[in-house]
């Protein structure tokens, strides 16, 4: 069964469009999400958003409502660790690993 990827979608024999759970697809939303909600240009998925001053506290706050909104993914206060939140690379673990504990 050749089963082609192309940008997170999944197409079958049928054409057929099932939504992947990847980290690449969770980058590319997020990438979204920074330039069209938060208005912060990300050049690569590895830029610290945190060294470059791409992301302050108030854009902070924000990021974690969007990630709520956006992905179901609630982040307690308790658990925070800045680290996830430096890239778009480690906040796509972070939702991935998040949405996996959900469902388990």
């Amino acid at each position: 069964m050749a089963d082609l990827l192309t940008e997170g979608v999944v197409r079958g024999r049928d054409d057929g469009r099932r939504a992947m759970t990847t980290t690449g697809s969770l980058q590319a939303e997020l990438s979204d999400l920074f330039a069209n909600v938060l208005h912060v240009q990300v050049p690569s998925p590895d830029t610290d958003l945190l060294a470059t001053a791409r992301l302050d506290s108030v854009g902070m706050v924000e990021l974690l409502l969007q990630i709520e909104k956006r992905f179901g993914v609630r982040v307690d206060m308790r658990d925070f660790e800045i680290d996830h939140f430096r890239s778009l690379r480690t906040i796509a673990a972070f939702v991935a690993e998040r949405r996996r504990d959900q469902t388990a």
